[in-house]
């Protein structure tokens, strides 16, 4: 592909800055999927990467060359051009959490039972228009100067974040070529109704003044054709690229000091069999559920009791939000219920750690005996990549139907209904009585398609997309 001009909008960015001890600046590479997979984009294309101001010192950078990006390189020295915005404190904390992560990340989920939740008032509409609007509508600012410096630039938004730019920036530059990727799950058009129609209505609206909207998954990119049609009377191109992750990383991070020490504190502890699961400490991910499924397996096969462990690796998610920090409780309480009843002199059923260590769980990914993904609905979730690459022991995944990553991997996995606690419960069963020549011949085969599809490939194909959507239109 020839070298291409690109603006990519995100809410975080690929670096964050802070002051060392000495004062002077120090960027540090930004965390999530996002950040990793989009890295290496500088090396082949002329990027230009608009995000939010998270710390104290991207501030202080945004404020030194207001409007305007800085130069800075990847790790691997390659080049791009990186533009901080500066939110007004009230105003992004009411997009961020009264909206995004508040209330959108809860539909876009199912997470809400609807019984008694939730009951959008006056907070939720004045997040929305002084909050999430108002955000949008500066990255939407920003797209549109950056645009009038290289007009021949495609635009790139990501996520659920920044739903409604798209629609912002089409208004005052409707030849630009804008596209974008969902890279959560899209719910059913019945559930959307449970907010206002004008919002809703503005949600769809947005995302179709893109050229082009990309999803995981068949399966979430259908939801959406259907909501956009129902809700919004919208339409626009969808496509459909999962994304990877970069097995180079992965095998050198596997052989790493930081990881080997790790896996030496695993190692000298480890049960005879090893059940891992690496996770956010977030109610989609169905950690409670897993616990008690884990229960049901020791109660059901006591053979099993003081010869398999849960390893636990969960990282403290969104502690500003109530929801998160009561599923964080709910967490410790479940594996403290598990421990008292079943722990026996030397044995702990589950080893629950709450940290934010990727080393550790790369550690514990080539350990696992069985690796647990059973999220509620996942747009995708790397961790059903990312543990069978490096892992040594021919471990088999159990993974949730809900998962993005389940359309891909269906064939070399343990699948389960994530709501279904006796299920998962066999499920570990299953994956654990397994015979070898059948753990390994699973394990090769996911290996090889990860191999196979690595997120070089996948953003080789999203940016070749966004330069020729013509890939699958919405019916008319």
């Amino acid at each position: 592909m020839s070298r291409l001009r690109l603006i990519v909008v995100s809410n975080r960015g690929p670096v964050s800055f802070s002051r060392a001890a000495d004062g002077s600046r120090v960027a540090r590479r930004g965390g999530g999927g996002l950040v990793t997979a989009l890295r290496g984009l500088g090396a082949h294309h002329d990027v230009t990467w608009i995000a939010s101001a998270m710390t104290d010192e991207d501030r202080a950078v945004a404020a030194e060359r207001p409007g305007e990006a800085v130069d800075e390189v990847t790790q691997s020295g390659a080049p791009y051009r990186l533009r901080l915005l500066d939110h007004d404190r009230n105003e992004y904390d009411r997009y961020y959490n009264g909206v995004a992560n508040g209330t959108l990340w809860f539909v876009l989920h199912y997470l809400w039972g609807l019984g008694n939740e939730p009951t959008l008032g006056a907070a939720f509409r004045r997040s929305w228009t002084d909050g999430y609007e108002r955000v949008n509508a500066a990255f939407a600012a920003a797209v549109v100067e950056e645009l009038d410096r290289t007009p021949d630039a495609a635009v790139w938004f990501h996520d659920y974040h920044l739903f409604r730019a798209p629609a912002l920036v089409r208004a005052q530059r409707p030849e630009a070529r804008l596209a974008h990727f969902v890279h959560v799950p899209w719910p059913q058009s019945d559930y959307w109704t449970v907010l206002p129609d004008d919002v809703r209505r503005a949600i769809h609206e947005g995302l179709c003044a893109n050229d082009s909207v990309g999803f995981h998954t068949e399966r979430w990119r259908r939801n959406f054709v259907q909501s956009a049609e129902e809700l919004a009377d919208a339409r626009t191109v969808t496509t459909v690229n999962p994304i990877s992750i970069d097995p180079g990383e992965f095998d050198e991070l596997s052989s790493s000091a930081a990881v080997l020490e790790e896996e030496r504190r695993i190692v000298s502890s480890r049960p005879e069999l090893l059940v891992v699961r690496v996770d956010r400490t977030d109610p989609t991910k169905n950690v409670v559920r897993g616990f008690r499924a884990f229960a049901l397996l020791l109660e059901q096969h006591p053979e099993l009791v003081g010869r398999v462990g849960m390893l636990a690796l969960l990282d403290p998610s969104r502690q500003s939000l109530t929801a998160y920090t009561e599923y964080f409780e709910a967490i410790e309480c479940e594996a403290a219920a598990v421990n008292d009843r079943f722990a026996r002199d030397g044995w702990l059923p589950v080893d629950l750690q709450a940290a934010d260590n990727f080393p550790q769980s790369v550690a514990a990914y080539k350990q696992f005996d069985v690796l647990l993904v059973n999220p509620i609905f996942d747009g995708m979730n790397l961790v059903a990549k990312e543990g069978p690459l490096v892992n040594e022991r021919d471990g088999v995944v159990v993974l949730s139907e809900n998962a993005g990553a389940y359309a891909e991997l269906s064939d070399w996995v343990v699948p389960v209904n994530p709501f279904d606690i006796e299920g998962q419960a066999a499920a570990l069963y299953e994956a654990l009585t397994l015979a070898p020549a059948e753990r390994r011949r699973r394990a090769e085969a996911i290996d090889a398609h990860v191999r196979a599809h690595d997120v070089a490939a996948w953003t080789e194909t999203v940016l070749a997309e966004i330069h020729h959507p013509a890939s699958t239109i919405l019916s008319q």
